[in-house]
């Protein structure tokens, strides 16, 4: 994995980094690499994540063909540092 640091600015680098372990799942395998696994619990885990992906692509599936309704859209939170910049409009030149 590799991570462009732009400007010695190594803050952002470092959470560019973190963000794409987090999506890549390296920190929930290293959690889980901390102490043994005995295969029962190996095959326990893997069957309900298993049928967790089923669920889950099911879920998508219907709400696709419009069998159920999808679930509300949450309210996008913004930041306190996006609020206090000015807004720019294209239209204003």
């Amino acid at each position: 994995m590799q991570v462009i640091v732009r400007d010695n600015n190594v803050e952002q680098a470092l959470r560019v980094l973190k963000k794409k372990m987090q999506r890549e799942g390296v920190f929930r395998e290293m959690k889980r690499r901390r102490s043994y696994e005995k295969p029962s619990e190996k095959k326990t885990r893997e069957k309900s994540e298993a049928i967790r992906r089923a669920r889950k692509l099911a879920r998508k599936q219907a709400i696709r063909e419009g069998l159920i309704a999808a679930p509300p859209k949450r309210e996008r939170v913004v930041s306190k540092r996006m609020q206090t910049l000015p807004a720019t409009t294209s239209a204003a030149n």
